[in-house]
C-alpha cells in the first residue's frame, strides 16, 4: 500500500482545529480526518523507561523485534496472513524511552489490523528460536557498525559528553555486542511483563476512517491496559569532561570521520530550542549553509560538512556537533578550518538576511513534512511525546518566524564555546600536531 498524499496544499492550513482529541481508557487518541480516500494511518507510543545504565534498551530493542514473530494466539505465518490478505502494514519500534508502533491499512480493514496490533503489543509469543534469531540479527547490524567511521566517531564523542546511563550514550561496540549475548529470552519476557504498559499511551489515527469506529476498536482492545510500574531511572546529566581528542584507528579505511561538538543545557520545549536551530541552520543546517560554503566549496576540503542539534527531548538535553568527512592529508588543516569558521560564526553571528532565508526554507521544510498522512501522524505524535498540545502543529512555523536577529546572537553565544569542543575522528588516523 503506497504512502497517501495531500496534494492540496489548501488541507495543510488550520491542521489543528480539525484534530479530534479523546480520552478513551488509558490512551490519548488524536484523529484527523483527511481528503485521503480509503486508507488510515496511524501512529502510537508508549513510555518503557529502560535503564539505560543497565543497558536495558538491549531487552527493549529485542522485545520489539519480537513483536511481529507471533502472539499467545498467532503464529508470525498467521500474523504475516492476516496483514498480507489486507494489504495492510504494521511497524514496530524501540526508540530511546519510547516503544513506537505504526501502520496503514484500508478503511474496512483498520479496526482489525489495529486489534492485532494491540495483541502483538500485549501478549507475545517470544518464541526462544525466534529469540536467537534477533539477537543475532541486532549483534550483526553492531558489527556493521564496527565499519562504518561516521558511526564510530558519532558514538566516541557520545562517550566523551555522556555518562554511560544518559539516552544519547553510545556504548563501545564490542562491549554491546557481549552484553547481548548474556540476555537469554527469560530476561526479555521479564522486560516485557514490567516495562510495556499503557504509560504515555498516545495513539495517532489520519486519513479516511469512522470515528466512533476507532474509538471502540481502543476502548476494546487497549481500554484495560494498565500501567506497568518500571521507574524512571533516567540520567539527564551531561559529564564535565575537559576538551579532548578520541581516536579510533580504522587502517583499511581511506578518509576519516570527524565529530567535533558540546553538550547544550536546553530542552526541546524550552525558548532556547528554536533559535538555537534556526541559526545553528545558517551555519551548518544544509547545503547553502556556511560550513559547506567556506569548507566544501571554497576550500575543498570535503565532499560533506554539516552541523546540528543532537538527542535533545523534553526530559534531557543533549548535544551540538559538526561532522565531517576528510581524506587523511586534510585532517589537520580539515579540523583547524571548521573550528576557525564555527569561532567566526560565534564572534560575528548571523545577518538578517542569512536569518530570513533560513526560516524560509525551515517552515517550507516542515510543510513539506505535513503532506502525507505519515508525516502529518508522525509530526503530530512526536509533538504529543514532548507535551505540547495540539495547536503546536499550527504554532511552530510563528515560533520560527518570530526569531529576532538578537536572539539567534545570543543563544549561539551563550551556548557554543570552541575552547571547549570534544572531538572524536574514526579511520585512517596520521599523526597530528598538537
Amino acid at each position: 500500500m503506497n504512502e497517501s498524499t495531500l496534494t492540496d496544499e489548501s488541507n495543510l492550513t488550520g491542521l489543528a482545529e480539525r484534530v479530534q482529541e479523546r480520552q478513551v481508557g488509558p490512551c490519548r487518541l488524536l484523529m484527523l480526518r483527511t481528503p485521503v480516500r480509503s486508507v488510515v494511518t496511524w501512529k502510537g507510543s508508549f513510555k518503557a523507561f529502560p535503564d539505560f545504565g543497565a543497558e536495558e534498551d538491549l531487552h527493549q530493542g529485542l522485545a520489539v523485534s519480537l513483536l511481529d514473530k507471533g502472539t499467545k494466539r498467532l503464529d508470525r505465518f498467521a500474523i504475516a496472513e492476516q496483514l498480507e490478505n489486507r494489504g495492510a502494514q504494521v511497524q514496530f519500534e524501540s526508540d530511546g524511552l519510547y516503544v513506537e508502533f505504526a501502520g496503514r491499512a484500508l478503511t474496512e480493514d483498520a479496526s482489525d489490523v489495529l486489534a492485532l496490533v494491540a495483541e502483538q503489543l500485549r501478549d507475545p509469543l517470544f518464541d526462544a528460536t525466534e529469540f536467537e534469531k534477533s539477537k543475532s540479527r541486532i549483534a550483526a547490524s553492531i558489527r556493521r557498525s564496527l565499519e562504518s567511521t561516521g558511526s564510530q566517531a558519532h558514538g566516541a564523542l557520545t562517550r566523551r559528553i555522556y555518562p554511560g546511563a544518559h539516552p544519547n550514550y553510545t556504548p563501545e561496540p564490542e562491549e554491546r555486542i557481549s552484553r547481548l549475548f548474556e540476555i537469554d529470552v527469560d530476561a526479555v519476557r521479564r522486560y516485557h511483563d514490567t516495562h510495556f504498559g499503557s504509560n504515555g499511551l498516545t495513539l495517532v489515527v489520519v486519513g479516511d476512517f469512522d470515528e466512533q469506529v476507532i474509538e471502540e476498536t481502543i476502548r476494546t482492545h487497549f481500554g484495560d491496559w494498565k500501567e506497568h510500574q518500571a521507574p524512571d531511572r533516567l540520567n539527564s546529566t551531561p559529564k564535565s569532561a575537559k576538551p579532548g581528542v578520541s581516536r579510533v584507528p580504522m587502517p583499511d579505511k581511506q578518509n576519516v570521520d570527524v565529530r567535533i561538538g558540546q553538550a547544550v543545557e536546553f530542552l526541546r520545549d524550552g525558548p532556547e530550542y528554536i533559535p538555537m536551530f534556526l541559526a545553528n541552520y545558517v551555519l551548518g543546517g544544509n547545503f547553502s549553509a556556511r560550513l559547506m560554503q567556506v569548507i566544501r566549496d571554497e576550500m575543498g576540503l570535503t565532499y560533506g560538512i554539516r552541523s546540528g542539534l543532537y538527542g535533545i527531548s523534553t526530559m534531557y538535553s543533549g548535544h551540538w556537533q559538526v561532522a565531517v568527512t576528510l581524506s587523511t592529508e586534510n585532517l589537520q588543516r580539515g579540523i583547524e578550518e571548521t573550528t576557525k569558521e564555527v569561532r567566526r560564526f560565534v564572534k560575528d553571528g548571523v545577518t538578517q538576511a542569512e536569518i530570513d532565508d533560513k526560516k524560509t526554507t525551515i517552515i517550507g521544510s516542515f510543510k513539506v513534512g505535513l503532506a502525507t498522512t505519515s508525516g502529518l501522524a508522525g509530526t503530530l505524535l512526536k509533538n504529543a511525546e514532548r507535551g505540547f498540545d495540539v495547536g503546536y502543529l499550527d504554532r511552530f512555523p510563528a515560533e520560527v518566524e518570530s526569531v529576532t536577529l538578537d536572539q539567534a546572537h545570543d543563544i549561539v553565544r551563550s551556548n557554543l564555546d570552541p575552547d571547549q569542543f570534544q572531538i572524536a575522528m574514526a579511520g585512517m588516523l596520521p599523526e597530528l600536531k598538537h
